[in-house]
């Protein structure tokens, strides 16, 4: 079996920095936003503060506008959805949303927008600068907004009294090493984008569990949520203890982050909430999980899943850096197992086993490392945070189960009784001999349909990765991700970075094994 996993590669020493003159952009967000759970919209406003640290000089910014995404069936997103078979479903009888009430102005000064020429990209908008924007100049860019939240069918929106608030604000687009990457936003590939520092005050009605990227400032909140969240923890088969607001009416709730690729936050009446702490080498780090309140839940251990996936990605790959991590049960949605965002993720798979609840829950915290701390671009090379987040799931689950979550009930208890090495083993032969034609290194939007994409960017990749583990072993596995975690950590690499850190760690040409990224077919052919 072995012979059949070797790949032979020619080695020689990688010489060379893969961040020479690199730079990426500065911005700091203020914003205010309102919920408006009566007609299911949100008020706001925004400040932020872009620095241009390229070397051009800039005399627009595009801007995402991600809620005009749901405006109508003519948007790039909608048209992806009813071209896959498999996704059509999502679309029964759903609401639209839309963004409006923005009115841009640089410095004080009001500035021009532009439609993008693409008719279907409406969620995209240019901002003419006033002024040119020079190397390591600041502008300070506002606008109010307004956004219809649609129905909950693709990550935004909200569904039986739960509020999933994602892709919600205007947002710059990524300007980097390789121009504008200005993209409509899409069911099928996920997000670019630049890092920033957040300040959010968000109002709704105070009977609202929030949870959020971010740390919330609100202290007597924070330790209401603390000490319901312990107690529910440490009695958890007991009836939980629920959230009651200090007063009615409206509450708002503070949140700061800092060096993050984005923010979101979630909100339901009567969430159980669960609240411990994780102790890593050098920093304690505050977990929540939120989830509904049912006689019988597997969600009782979520937040034992939740420290589990922090201290194993800790150790195998570099330190969490942020100061909390969450994660809420969200609406159910088949065609995910949940969806990640800095600090916080959303599940969305209520008939899970507790194994896989506890896979799905490892694989969304998994993104902190590869989306959030690792920015690469997730809709041009969606392998490179879908597939190495993969990879590190089934070690996951294999160290801690000897399970799989895509061969699940039909591994052989003969397999299982293996040592984990072994097991791993059997588990990924057995998964190369799914048909899998199409290349793993292409753009998200290309795929044929969503099953293509799921096979290819994550469990293909998943494969690739484990060959390249059984021809060097894994401990210098463990060591060249962690040098390309040290070395990339919170800026955007891109796979020829990847690759680079990966040769310079392992002292080896990676030509051949990078090759098969672009592989039609098997890999073990």
């Amino acid at each position: 079996m072995k012979k059949i996993f070797t790949l032979i590669f020619t080695a020689v020493v990688a010489v060379g920095s893969a961040q020479e003159g690199y730079w990426q952009q500065d911005l700091k967000y203020d914003m205010e936003v309102t919920l408006n759970d009566k007609t299911q919209s949100l008020t706001g406003k925004q400040t932020i503060q872009y620095k241009n640290n390229s070397p051009e000089t800039l005399d627009f910014i595009w801007f995402h506008l991600w809620p005009n995404a749901y405006k109508n069936d003519s948007t790039a997103l909608l048209k992806q959805i009813r071209s896959d078979l498999s996704r059509t479903e999502k679309l029964g009888s759903i609401t639209y949303g839309s963004i409006d009430g923005l009115n841009f102005k640089v410095d004080g000064k009001t500035a021009k927008t532009e439609p993008h020429s693409n008719p279907e990209y409406i969620d995209i908008i240019k901002v003419l600068l006033p002024a040119p924007l020079k190397p390591g100049a600041t502008a300070t860019i506002t606008t109010n907004f307004r956004v219809k939240l649609p129905s909950y069918f693709s990550r935004s929106g909200f569904a039986d009294g739960e509020y999933m608030v994602c892709q919600w604000y205007p947002k710059p687009a990524v300007f980097d090493r390789n121009g504008w990457h200005e993209f409509p936003y899409l069911d099928m590939g996920e997000f670019y984008s630049e890092y920033a520092d957040y300040n959010v005050k968000i109002t709704l009605p105070a009977d609202y569990v929030v949870g959020a990227t971010g740390v919330l400032q609100d202290k007597d909140e924070l330790e209401r949520y603390k000490s319901i969240g312990r107690m529910n923890t440490f009695a958890r088969l007991s009836p939980p203890k629920l959230y009651k607001p200090a007063k009615a009416g409206l509450k708002t709730l503070t949140y700061t982050a800092e060096d993050v690729p984005d923010f979101a936050w979630f909100a339901e009446k009567g969430l159980v909430i669960q609240y411990d702490t994780i102790q890593l080498k050098d920093k304690t780090v505050d977990a929540f999980t939120y989830y509904h309140n049912q006689p019988v839940t597997l969600w009782n251990n979520s937040i034992d899943y939740v420290k589990d996936a922090v201290r194993h990605y800790s150790q195998w790959i570099g330190p969490y850096q942020y100061p909390t991590v969450q994660a809420i049960e969200g609406p159910k949605n088949n065609s995910s197992g949940g969806m990640e965002y800095p600090m916080i993720t959303l599940i969305t798979c209520p008939d899970a086993t507790s194994e896989y609840l506890d896979g799905v829950i490892a694989h969304e915290v998994g993104h902190n490392w590869f989306m959030s701390m690792l920015g690469s671009n997730e809709r041009a090379h969606t392998w490179q945070d879908e597939g190495l987040n993969t990879y590190y799931q089934f070690r996951y689950e294999a160290e801690k189960y000897h399970y799989n979550s895509v061969a699940r009930e039909s591994i052989p208890e003969e397999i299982k009784k293996l040592p984990v090495r072994d097991f791993q083993e059997r588990i990924y032969l057995a998964l190369a001999q799914i048909p899998m034609q199409s290349v793993i290194e292409q753009p998200a939007a290309d795929f044929k349909t969503s099953e293509d994409y799921g096979l290819i960017s994550y469990i293909k990749t998943a494969i690739w990765m484990y060959l390249l583990e059984h021809q060097y072993g894994q401990d210098k596995i463990d060591k060249a991700f962690q040098d390309y975690f040290n070395t990339w950590k919170n800026k955007h690499p891109r796979p020829e970075d990847m690759k680079a850190s990966f040769e310079k760690s392992l002292g080896t040409n990676l030509d051949r094994f990078f090759g098969l990224l672009k592989k039609q077919g098997s890999l073990l052919q």
